[in-house]
């Protein structure tokens, strides 16, 4: 399982949370604590805003540990919101199009989690995303694939919404394939004013997300905290939807749309 950071509030320099803390993300991409695996060494990236609506993306195939262009970025670039993720390949290989975050427009995202029997279901899904969106793709991954069909199910208009169908799409392929929906799902993505994040899992069995405020006055989610000794992590329950803006953080439950009940009704 992968490892991610994102943050949104007054501007700050990266490396406040991607490489200087003594459980940074660059620290968890060697020594991960709340991983199945403790190293998540298969590439890494960074997406950040600043003045252009879509975001800048930098992202290699080095571990986030060896790489010194990371750390040099982290001093020198500051932002009011980014994206930052280490990766542990469950699947697509290791390779820049693979790694996160992925952008599309003003849109970045990234994803700690997998599609269960991807690439059984790979075909199948992948038709449910349109054409132009389709051509999108570059990579091979499911992570990219979640993405592409939220911006399918109307990212734009609806995060929540799009989310909630996304996941009831895939949810409905693989039990038409008679496979089980082993979907874990711990997300983030922006559009360069808000900062939203899901938790879920089709077993319950959810990747972990906490979320706190910084000493700045911003507010941070994370795979697992980056400072043990700061008390105010607070741990976002699993099927949980969260927002979070210059005004404040707001949470909400999260339930997969149900297409097939749709259609009995």
């Amino acid at each position: 399982m992968c490892r991610w950071a994102a943050y949104l509030g007054p501007e700050l320099f990266l490396e406040t949370i991607v490489s200087a803390p003594c459980h940074s993300l660059v620290a968890q991409s060697h020594c991960a604590l709340e991983a199945k695996t403790a190293t998540n060494g298969d590439g890494f990236g960074i997406a950040w805003y600043g003045a252009r609506p879509e975001p800048g993306l930098y992202r290699d195939i080095l571990p986030a540990w060896s790489d010194p262009n990371l750390q040099s970025l982290c001093r020198q670039i500051s932002s009011r919101l980014f994206l930052a993720h280490v990766r542990a390949a469950t699947g697509g290989g290791t390779s820049r199009t693979n790694c996160h975050p992925f952008a599309s427009g003003r849109w970045s995202f990234m994803h700690n989690g997998q599609i269960g029997a991807w690439g059984k279901l790979r075909r199948r899904l992948e038709s449910l995303l349109p054409d132009a969106l389709y051509d999108q793709r570059q990579g091979t991954t499911d992570s990219e694939f979640l993405f592409l069909l939220m911006l399918a199910e109307g990212l734009d208009q609806d995060p929540f919404g799009a989310a909630a169908r996304a996941v009831g799409r895939v949810t409905e392929v693989a039990e038409s394939a008679g496979l089980s929906p082993d979907l874990k799902l711990t997300a983030c993505f922006s559009d360069g004013e808000t900062l939203w994040a899901l938790r879920h899992a089709s077993d319950g069995l959810a990747p972990t997300l906490y979320t706190a405020q910084t000493p700045s006055g911003g507010r941070c989610l994370v795979s697992e905290p980056f400072d043990r000794s700061q008390s105010g992590w607070q741990a976002v329950p699993p099927e949980s939807f969260v927002a979070i803006r210059p005004d404040g953080m707001t949470l909400r439950p999260f339930v997969p749309a149900s297409f097939r009940l749709a259609r009995i009704a």
